[in-house]
Parts: C-alpha cells; sequence; structure tokens
C-alpha cells in the first residue's frame, strides 16, 4: 500500500479515495498554522484523513473527521485518524463546540461528462461552477463551530472567490486569505473564517 510521509505523519492511501495533493499539502501546512494543544477539531471530507493526521502528530487535540465515502473512512481510521461516515454535518447536533473546522471539498467545476464513476467523484465533483458542496457547508457551519473559532476551507482560481467571500461573510465569518499556491492550471488558496456573530 502506497504512503506519504510529512511533517511526523505517515498516511498511507487506497484506490478509490482521494489521493493527497498539492491542496491537502497546502491545507496540512495552513492548520499547523493555527492549531492549538486541546482544541476540538472536525474536518470534513478527510478522505485518506491526511490533514488530521498531521495535525495529531503535531498537537493534542480533540479530533474527529467524516466523509462520505466508505472507503475513506476505513483508510483515515487505519491512518489513526477517528472518523465516521457521514454527509458533512449530517451526524452532528448543531451544538456550537469546535474550535476549528476544517474543510477541503470537492471544488473543481463539474459537467455530467466530467463526472467519473463510483466513489471518488464526490471529491472532485464540485458541480457546474464548483460551489456547490461549499454552498451547502457555509450554510451549515455557523452551527458547529464555536465563538471565535476557526474555519479553514482550500478554494481554487476556478472558483468565484468573490461570491466564496460573500457566503462566508453571510455565514458571520470574518475571512482572508492565509495560503496560497500557483498549481499547473489554478491557484491554490486557503482561506480562514473567523466566526464573530
Amino acid at each position: 500500500m502506497p504512503f506519504i510521509k510529512y511533517r511526523n505523519a505517515c498516511v498511507q492511501y487506497v484506490n478509490d479515495v482521494y489521493e493527497p495533493g498539492d491542496d491537502s499539502f497546502l491545507l496540512a501546512d495552513a492548520a499547523l498554522d493555527y492549531v492549538n494543544n486541546g482544541m476540538n477539531i472536525l474536518e470534513i471530507g478527510t478522505g485518506t484523513g491526511f490533514v488530521s493526521a498531521v495535525i495529531k502528530a503535531n498537537f493534542e487535540v480533540n479530533l474527529l473527521a467524516t466523509d462520505i465515502n466508505p472507503h475513506a473512512v476505513k483508510c483515515a481510521y487505519e491512518n489513526g485518524v477517528p472518523t465516521i461516515q457521514a454527509d458533512m454535518f449530517s451526524a452532528f447536533k448543531p451544538l456550537n463546540n469546535f474550535d476549528m473546522i476544517i474543510f477541503n471539498p470537492p471544488y473543481l467545476p463539474t459537467t455530467e461528462d466530467d463526472k467519473i464513476p463510483g466513489w471518488l467523484n464526490y471529491a472532485f465533483d464540485g458541480g457546474i461552477d464548483g460551489t456547490d458542496s461549499i454552498r451547502l457547508f457555509l450554510q451549515n457551519v455557523r452551527s458547529h463551530l464555536c465563538y471565535m473559532g476557526t474555519l479553514l476551507l482550500i478554494i481554487s482560481s476556478l472558483n468565484d472567490i468573490k461570491i466564496i467571500n460573500w457566503l462566508m461573510r453571510d455565514s458571520g465569518l470574518e475571512t482572508e486569505i492565509v495560503a496560497k499556491k500557483k498549481c499547473f492550471f489554478e491557484e491554490l488558496l486557503v482561506l480562514r473564517g473567523i466566526l464573530k456573530n
């Protein structure tokens, strides 16, 4: 089984689960800048558990992850990340109890012809403008993030960044770009949101 070593973590990955890429590394690095020991952290759409595994390898935190893909749930669990199968927040009551919520959404603009068969489509398919999952996530995030809690969201220059910023502000989040990386056909950005109202 192939594996990746990064920032004190060792993560294996399997078929039918999104292999950690540039977006995963950028998000993990950004998370390390904002995590503190003792935090309650939720990662939505964890995939292999890469980002959560990096956090756990460097901090003492209470961490839980979710993924809709059962293969990802098993893979992340085997990588030492407590993971449950859920569609975003579907397994949680709105208790505002997480200090940080992390999400690497399916952000690629996707037509019907772009879809791929099987569970892996959930990792890529962002809908026509790439924001379907981001919109749904931002509609629900404030019910699970504590006051002054931090959201870390990775997006692409293929998305409409102005719309995503507006959606974050509409969810009560003050936003800023905290990391960027140019890739072959896009620029990746990590947005940080802080819940202040």
